[in-house]
């Protein structure tokens, strides 16, 4: 059975970090691109970072480009995204995705919350 479980969500003041990270079981992980999502509320779901298998590639959305970092372990089959300079504009459920061919899975999602 395929889980991805997130952690590391919580109220941050604006300018805080936050790291949060994913564990995954039940799959290949070192074959699976890893990507972190958002949704914030009454927005749709968008792609905030992915990192390719090996981890020699990263991506982010312009919105996070110099604040967040998305690494992983494919030892210890987790991926991580350290956030820095929160914004108010960052809060949202943030959910860890799985792909490899037409296999896609996902994680439930963790509270951001960035608020004073």
């Amino acid at each position: 059975q395929v889980q991805l479980v997130e952690s590391g969500g919580g109220l941050v003041q604006p300018g805080g970090s936050l790291r949060l990270s994913c564990a995954a079981s039940g799959i290949t992980f070192r074959l699976y691109y890893m990507k972190w999502f958002r949704q914030a509320p009454g927005k749709e779901r968008e792609l905030v970072a992915g990192i390719a298998a090996t981890g020699g590639t990263m991506n982010y959305a312009d919105s996070v480009k110099g604040r967040f970092i998305i690494s992983r372990d494919n030892a210890k089959n987790t991926v991580n995204l350290q956030m820095n300079s929160l914004k108010p504009e960052d809060t949202a459920v943030y959910y860890c995705n799985a792909a490899y061919f037409i296999n896609n899975y996902w994680g439930q999602g963790t509270q951001v919350t960035v608020s004073s």
